[in-house]
């Protein structure tokens, strides 16, 4: 039984999700297909590399995941279908991929050449979908497309770093449910820049000198009352152990999220620098 995910900035209002899971069964009728998100902000890669990087290498070996965001095709956005880690992804070449595997080489990319026989003004519903079918069948990438040794780059995903200054620059990637803001700051290069010294995170107007290994780090147990902590914030890496400023307890509708209270937004900067003998006299309180 064929595993088949969707990624997409879709939404839930309009018929493109149903109508893609439809062609599938259409195809496939005993597919399993799984919504990893069409709430993906409108064509935004950076997003999209964020959500699937961090959910795909829960699913099972041979899994296809259909990306649909920024898929229309183009001379310069071209559709490919690759192997990566034991998983098939098919998708546009926009850069997402180059994100995605960041640390990981793809086994083999083709160009998907499908399009010769499908006349489409909506990709991911016939090419994207006999694509990923033929694969759920236990086809070969070879069939569907010609062997391409590289794709798009784009290193939007990595943070700045100053070694002299011993400085982090980094932006938000992403925005979550809860208004928490991730970065695109890795626990992996805080670790090797910082080296155990003293930091200080800014982020516009706000500073943390402590990051937590837990979201209820900020409350006191002992306290009367300890929903008086609800609202605080704090800096943390999260379960993909990125940089994240966070709300304890936040709620959009009532607390607010790290993300309107902070006046953060997608792209904004965040920066971490590490305190040398000589600033040490300047860390704030």
């Amino acid at each position: 039984m064929a595993l088949i995910t969707l990624t997409t900035d879709f939404g839930t209002k309009d018929h493109f999700a149903g109508a893609v899971k439809g062609a599938i069964y259409n195809e496939l009728p005993d597919a399993n297909i799984v919504d990893i998100t069409h709430q993906i902000s409108p064509f935004n890669i950076t997003e999209t590399a964020y959500i699937l990087k961090n959910a795909y290498k829960s699913f099972p070996k041979g899994t296809i995941h259909i990306i649909g965001v920024d898929s229309e095709l183009s001379a310069t956005n071209k559709h490919i279908a690759l192997l990566l880690d034991e998983h098939y992804f098919i998708c546009p070449d926009n850069g997402v991929i180059s994100m995605i595997a960041s640390e990981i080489n793809p086994t083999k990319i083709v160009e998907i050449t499908i399009h010769d026989r499908i006349e489409s003004s909506f990709p991911l519903l016939d090419v994207f979908v006999q694509a990923a079918c033929f694969l759920g069948r236990g086809g070969s990438l070879d069939v569907i497309g010609k062997e391409i040794q590289s794709y798009k780059k784009t290193f939007e995903i990595q943070p700045k770093v100053n070694q002299e200054k011993s400085i982090i620059i980094g932006n938000v990637i992403y925005i979550d449910n809860y208004g928490n803001v991730i970065t695109n700051i890795s626990k992996k290069v805080f670790n090797e820049i910082g080296k155990t010294r003293d930091f200080v995170i800014k982020a516009r107007r706000y500073t943390f000198t402590k990051i937590m290994n837990r979201y209820n780090d900020v409350v006191d147990f002992d306290a009367d009352d300890v929903r008086q902590f609800d609202g605080y914030k704090l800096a943390i890496f999260n379960s993909a152990n990125f940089l994240e400023i966070a709300i304890y307890r936040s709620n959009l509708k009532t607390v607010g999220g790290a993300s309107t209270l902070l006046g953060l937004d997608y792209r904004d900067t965040i920066s971490i620098e590490f305190i040398t003998k000589e600033k040490a006299s300047f860390v704030p309180v």
